[in-house]
């Protein structure tokens, strides 16, 4: 891998974040809103986060859920990509066991001719919705074979992105287009994503970037890291680890309407755990919301591991994140009803850190 595409990888601080900071976007559609509206939100916060510093935005894969419209990420990319310059897109992320490797390297390769040297490819091994919804999207021609055969699929895949497959294998003479065979000289970077041990583990044996999923999984975010780190091989990519964490985090203009906003994720997240998923809602159902003691327990839970607040707050929570994990990059997700006040919250973000205005 070239020198570039490492920096790439590793990113590069701005202003006064101890470490680069980047864009998870769930692309959440609120109560009374729609995922056309929500597309365009995410192609403002695209622009707004490539003219801010932010390094990278990523778009996570979820299925049959009503209040996500990322179905499709390598579609999203694409609009993304039309209607920016520099960031890097890439999905955070594409989950493996779902698609035919071929696929994703065909998707992949597309965004890359489209936007060379700005993709990343970020891969999942869990469904990213409900065993009913896997099965239904994998088809009986692809049962679920469990995470075991993730290493194989991710083989398979890295083999088509660089068309290597030794002579005599089945798909030797098979091409992903676009790819090597037409002329390309770069393909997106892989990183694994997981939420437990089992990609932290890979991604260190294959000397691969990883992407912890702190914002739901922050119970395993040390062990994850510490696992990922002690099983690290240098390779082509990398020569040292590389870890970014996801991290959910809200700002706005003062504390009381940060706690607002990011109730109606908490709220949203504990109707989805209860199997009532639904549209994000809104700061008045959040805060109307008959909570039983139980519900209530679980959504202070959830918000022990929200960074939310003023910009002030959230920066030294942020702060006090990287020097808890040592986390490489920080990737924001910011879970709230309205696209408004998720912009907010990356400017907001942004002026903490002294992150430049129409960064290059």
């Amino acid at each position: 891998m070239a020198a570039a595409e490492r920096e790439d990888i590793r990113g590069r601080a701005a202003g006064q974040a101890p470490v680069p900071l980047s864009v998870l976007d769930l692309v959440t559609v609120g109560s009374g809103g729609s995922a056309a509206a929500s597309l365009r939100t995410s192609v403002a916060l695209a622009r707004l986060a490539e003219s801010r510093g932010y390094h990278r935005h990523w778009v996570a894969e979820h299925h049959s859920m009503p209040g996500v419209a990322s179905s499709s990420p390598a579609v999203i990319l694409a609009h993304l990509a039309a209607h920016t310059d520099r960031i890097r897109l890439g999905s955070g992320g594409v989950m493996l066991p779902n698609h035919a490797p071929l696929a994703i390297a065909e998707q992949f390769g597309t965004l890359e001719a489209l936007a060379p040297g700005r993709i990343d490819l970020g891969l999942g091994r869990a469904p990213g919705t409900d065993g009913g919804t896997a099965a239904a999207l994998r088809g009986a021609a692809r049962p679920d074979r469990g995470g075991d055969d993730f290493p194989r699929q991710l083989a398979e895949l890295t083999r088509f992105l660089d068309d290597d497959f030794p002579d005599g294998h089945p798909y030797a003479r098979v091409h992903a287009v676009p790819g090597p065979v037409q002329g390309a000289t770069g393909r997106p970077p892989l990183w694994l994503l997981g939420s437990s041990g089992f990609s932290a583990r890979l991604a260190g044996e294959l000397g691969l970037p990883f992407a912890f999923a702190h914002h739901f999984s922050a119970a395993n975010t040390l062990p994850a890291l510490d696992l990922y780190r002690d099983s690290f091989r240098p390779s082509e990519v990398l020569d040292a680890p590389y870890a970014l964490i996801g991290v959910s985090a809200l700002a706005a203009d003062d504390e009381r309407e940060a706690r607002r906003q990011a109730m109606t994720g908490a709220l949203s997240m504990l109707r989805l755990r209860t199997g009532r998923p639904g549209l994000i809602p809104t700061p008045q159902e959040a805060a109307a919301y008959a909570y039983s003691e139980g519900e209530r327990e679980f959504v202070e839970g959830w918000l022990r591991n929200v960074v939310y607040g003023t910009a002030e707050q959230v920066r030294k929570g942020l702060d006090a994140l990287v020097a808890r994990t040592g986390a490489d990059e920080l990737m924001l997700t910011s879970n709230a009803h309205g696209g408004d006040a998720r912009l907010r919250s990356y400017e907001l973000v942004a002026d903490a850190y002294g992150l430049p205005h129409g960064a290059v």
